[in-house]
């Protein structure tokens, strides 16, 4: 069983900067996969960007966004810069076994919210 817990989000203006940390229990941490999802309203939730317990990184937003993990922290990070009033959503932290394609657990989420 692995428990997340997000941190990090608020308020900031567009093209600022924050970064979400999700701190993950359990001592398997580095053997799972992480990533990094969204949810505005109205909207369906979104796959942001994957850290593999590889260190292998995918991402849907490029250029903007980071992950990265802290295995000695059990702490997977999401640096989010230049950010736009549509980035503005729940930001949720997954993991899942290497071996899955689905993500298993999720944490309760962290707003972010971008004004224009």
């Amino acid at each position: 069983q692995v428990q997340l817990v997000e941190s990090g989000g608020g308020l900031v203006q567009a093209g600022g900067s924050l970064r979400l940390s999700c701190a993950a229990s359990g001592r398997t941490f580095s053997s799972y996969d992480m990533g990094w999802f969204r949810q505005a309203p109205g909207k369906e939730r979104e796959f942001v960007a994957g850290i593999r317990w590889n260190g292998q990184h995918t991402y849907s937003v490029k250029g903007r966004f980071t992950i990265s993990r802290d295995t000695t922290k059990n702490t997977v990070y999401l640096q989010m810069n230049s950010l736009k009033p549509e980035d503005t959503a729940v930001y949720y932290c997954a993991a899942k076994k290497s071996d899955r394609f689905e993500y298993d657990y999720w944490g309760q989420g962290t707003q972010v919210t971008v004004s224009s």
